[in-house]
């Protein structure tokens, strides 16, 4: 069980490590260009800041949609997969809608993914009105 529990604090940490390195990154770009670009301009900045902290990633990921042991191929995209772990959503709107944290809830379910972070570049502070942290099924090191 101590084994277990030492894997579980591991797993988190790197999550929240990882996350936090998005966080910064989002941060630093954000500083610098502004509100008012396009997502696609921002994803793209975002992954040059993520590259040049030394994270893998994938942009626009592909993920397959089952529905009746039939693949739809490409249901859905994320936007960025940091680490094969941290899915990042990012967005350029007026606010964060329902819509988005639901869109952003589904990808992690259907990736098997714990932690996302939902980021909306078209916001004066970056850190106040443009992030949201999601988890699903978030390691717990309260087993039950």
């Amino acid at each position: 069980m101590h084994s277990f529990l030492h894997a579980v604090a591991r797993m988190k940490t790197q999550l929240n490590e990882i996350a936090r390195t998005v966080i910064d990154c989002a941060v630093a770009v954000h500083r610098e260009l502004g509100p008012g670009l396009l997502e696609s301009c921002y994803e793209e900045c975002l992954t040059v800041a993520l590259l040049e902290r030394g994270l893998t990633l994938e942009r626009q990921k592909p993920l397959p949609l089952t529905f009746h042991g039939h693949t739809v191929a490409c249901a859905y995209r994320i936007d960025l997969l940091v680490e094969d772990q941290v899915v990042v959503e990012v967005k350029a709107c007026e606010r964060f809608e329902r819509i988005h944290i639901a869109q952003v809830l589904t990808y992690l379910r259907l990736s098997k993914r714990n932690l996302a972070l939902l980021l909306n570049f078209n916001v004066k502070v970056l850190m106040a009105d443009g992030f949201k942290r999601l988890v699903h099924n978030f390691p717990d090191t309260n087993p039950e």
